[in-house]
């Protein structure tokens, strides 16, 4: 619940802009990120302003030719971010973020249960791999994301929208298993029925169904929890739609977005 003790704890009011990182969150993104080249030239800009442009973009929505005058130029931003990208970097920062605010919150740093299910998301003229989810009656992308039982977000996937939840959550889940070993449970709606997600896995799948009945919205358990992790990078306006080309750049940016949030989490003030 929003205080005025937690909006003061919260607050980003004496930032340049709203995405930069402050200072706290700055020390915790560092040491992952990587050193520069010794047989490259000298940086003109530094790995945090590069970090705070490419945060502006997600958070913002707005092209990488539209930078402002005092973040580094396209060129530089986008540069990295694509370097960043090829190498899995944001999974990798985000893997090591969940572990440690898993620890922050008193928990163990790999879970053992989860929660999966998709999201539906038009593209824009872009192009790239896409479908048409029938179900949803939308022309895009499926985001199929496995979050712990807190709603951090493990296993990010942009996929064709077409492409069934069963038959999506089996690369989510085989993936799941190098990064998080100890899973053995996650909880999913009825789309991921059946017995391919678990056969495929070893990974027991159990679905949380509708109350008999149910009329209008209700909160289902263990569910809600990706439905918020939905709500959460919705309010990047970068992801309201797909507008990336690649499904490499999609990815890319559904962990930057949970890398931001943890670092937020991590980085707060006390």
């Amino acid at each position: 619940m929003w205080t005025p003790a937690t909006r003061e704890q919260h607050s980003r009011s004496d930032l340049r802009y709203s995405t930069d990182l402050t200072d706290a969150e700055w020390a915790v993104l560092e040491p992952l990120l990587p050193s520069a080249n010794p047989l490259g030239r000298p940086r003109l800009w530094s790995l945090r302003d590069i970090v705070n442009g490419i945060f502006f973009v997600l958070r913002g929505g707005v092209p990488w030719r539209l930078l402002p005058k005092d973040l580094p130029p396209k060129s530089t931003v986008y540069g990295s971010f694509s370097a960043w990208r090829d190498d899995g970097l944001f999974a990798g920062i985000n893997h090591h973020l969940v572990m440690l605010d898993r620890e922050r919150a008193g928990r163990d740093a790999s879970p053992t249960a989860a929660v999966l299910d998709s999201q539906s998301v038009k593209t824009t003229e872009s192009g790239g791999p896409r479908g048409y989810d029938a179900g949803k009656k939308v022309k895009g992308r499926k985001r199929q994301v496995l979050v712990d039982t807190d709603g951090r977000a493990l296993v990010l996937a942009p996929q064709p929208a077409d492409v069934q939840d069963r038959d999506g959550a089996v690369p989510v889940l085989k993936q799941s298993r190098r990064s998080y070993p100890f899973i053995v449970k996650a909880f999913a709606d009825a789309g991921y029925a059946g017995d391919k997600p678990a056969s495929a896995t070893l990974i027991a799948v159990e679905i949380v169904r509708k109350s008999p009945g149910q009329v209008g919205f209700v909160v289902h358990p263990r569910r809600w929890v990706v439905e918020r992790f939905f709500a959460w990078i919705s309010r990047n306006r970068r992801l309201w739609k797909d507008p990336e080309a690649t499904i490499a750049s999609a990815k890319a940016f559904l962990y930057a977005a949970s890398v931001m949030m943890l670092l937020h989490r991590l980085g707060c003030k006390t």
